[in-house]
């Protein structure tokens, strides 16, 4: 992987207006919104509920940032500039390793700013042991959704992605319990819940602010892992047919 290749893909990210607003401002509003919405500061489980839009707000943020940085992935292609690319004796490997690690560094200001909100407008007050876990856990939880989004950019036309990427981003959020309460859900919406990465995404971190589990850590971590996995070998495949067309 290309360091300076890296750099480079990180401050155009930043640079981005749609990045600003659905990766950084989006997930600390809706946590501002969702935290006066489903509880009230006199409920006695109020700093759990709290909690938990927090940790679901976090996931959302990394979710924007993982389809926002595949979106490039679909500009570059119907622009020549992958192909370009693969004339230089940047590998292919670095390449989709740069864009994958790009993918989870630009996650980190809604890794970051949702927390501090949480901590100095809503008082969320947890143990250092579960901080550590919700933001490692959801950082690297969220392995799978970079790739697809890597993955979506490169079946996609920067025309089709946006609406796409959108429909995914909000169906995924909605359905795998990040937008609303799992516990609200009837029976098989929660069955369709299970199916998705973004559900054992918040099941991992889940017990760092509620007793009510979704998930073991265990089968979290490996429904995590399956899906890395899965995604990771279409996304090589993708970009190997790809690249046999040069």
């Amino acid at each position: 992987m290309n360091p300076s290749y890296l750099a480079v893909e990180i401050r155009r990210l930043f640079r981005s207006l749609r990045f600003l607003i659905f990766v950084v401002a989006f997930p600390v509003l809706m946590f501002l919104l969702q935290a006066n919405v489903f509880t009230k500061a006199s409920d006695p489980d109020h700093a759990a509920i709290v909690a938990v839009v927090m940790v679901n707000m976090m996931a959302f943020g990394l979710f924007a940032a993982a389809t926002t940085n595949g979106a490039r992935l679909a500009i570059e292609r119907a622009s020549g500039w992958q192909r370009q690319l693969r004339l230089t004796p940047l590998s292919g490997a670095s390449y989709l390793g740069g864009k994958a690690v790009s993918g989870l560094l630009v996650g980190l200001p809604a890794l970051v700013l949702v927390p501090l909100v949480a901590i100095f407008v809503e008082h969320v007050h947890l143990g250092g042991g579960d901080w550590v876990r919700i933001i490692a856990g959801l950082w690297l939880g969220t392995i799978p959704l970079v790739l697809l989004g890597l993955l979506l950019g490169q079946l996609a036309t920067p025309e089709s992605l946006q609406p796409i990427s959108m429909i995914v981003m909000l169906g995924m959020g909605f359905l795998g319990g990040l937008w609303i309460p799992i516990e609200s859900m009837p029976s098989w919406m929660h069955d369709v819940a299970q199916l998705l990465p973004t559900y054992w995404l918040i099941g991992l971190v889940r017990p760092a602010v509620t007793n009510e589990l979704l998930a073991s850590f265990p089968a979290a971590v490996a429904v995590l892992a399956g899906w890395t996995i899965v995604l990771g070998v279409f996304v090589i495949r993708r970009y190997r047919k790809d690249s046999a067309r040069v």
